[in-house]
């Protein structure tokens, strides 16, 4: 588990934008068994392409007229007990930090796996889920 100083500013990159820290298994079931309504969920993360990729990336896509419900985000590594119940919600995909989950009316709809983080430019990523959120949200 990392040290609360060092996840600090990954945490608050996200939650000083409006995404709500879910920190253990019961509130990410309180907000994820749901069933009415769209939320998505970043599975933040210590790495490189988290800070290069991911947190920007959503970041801009909630950016966005047409978004979520809710915007709520775990850490990988520092709660790991809200991560693994999230990562519940995410089957049969297999975890993967950083990753991106929708969900609407208690059903997974889309998933961004960290496959698809690496390498790719944050824009591309926030392009991909603002199409999500359209479709979905």
């Amino acid at each position: 588990m990392y040290p609360p100083e060092v996840v600090a500013p990954f945490r608050e990159d996200l939650t000083s934008k409006g995404f709500k820290e879910l920190t253990s298994p019961e509130e990410v079931d309180n907000h994820l068994n749901s069933s009415e309504g769209t939320k998505l969920v970043v599975i933040n993360s210590v790495c490189g392409c988290a800070a290069r990729n991911a947190r920007p990336a959503a970041k801009m896509a909630v950016d966005n007229e047409v978004k979520p419900d809710e915007i709520l985000t775990v850490f990988a590594g520092f709660h790991n007990e809200a991560t693994n119940q999230v990562r519940k919600y995410c089957l049969p995909y297999p975890p993967s930090s950083p990753s991106m989950a929708l969900f609407k009316d208690g059903k997974l709809v889309h998933f961004i796996e960290r496959h698809h983080i690496e390498g790719r430019p944050a824009e591309m990523i926030a392009d991909n889920l603002k199409e999500a959120f359209k479709e979905h949200c």
